[in-house]
């Protein structure tokens, strides 16, 4: 039994029906070259790193907080520095990716 006659898991499956889809879109696949992987990787940490040092300075403040509503400001505010952080990558990778950076 060769590669193309062995039973695929269902992840195969899926990634063979999502690029099918992809080239009846009409994009194109284009492997991604060492640099743009080095940069991605470089966006990657320094994300990672950002979110650890709020996460970081978010428990610190927490533990201070002791009115409730204090408590519900600093959670929301916390939340919105994690989204804005991770949108803040995935447009960097995006852009990356795309060749525009």
């Amino acid at each position: 039994m060769n590669d193309e006659e062995a039973p695929k898991s269902a992840f195969e499956l899926a990634m063979e029906r999502l690029r099918r889809k992809d080239r009846e879109a009409g994009i194109e696949e284009r492997p991604l070259s060492e640099e743009q992987r080095t940069a991605i990787a470089d966006v990657r940490r320094v994300h990672d790193a950002r979110l650890a040092e709020r996460e970081i300075l978010f428990e610190a403040d927490r533990r201070r907080a002791v009115d409730p509503e204090a408590l519900a400001k600093l959670e929301e505010d916390y939340r919105r520095d994690r989204d804005r952080i991770s949108s803040d990558r995935d447009r960097k990778v995006e852009e990356i990716r795309s060749g525009r950076s």
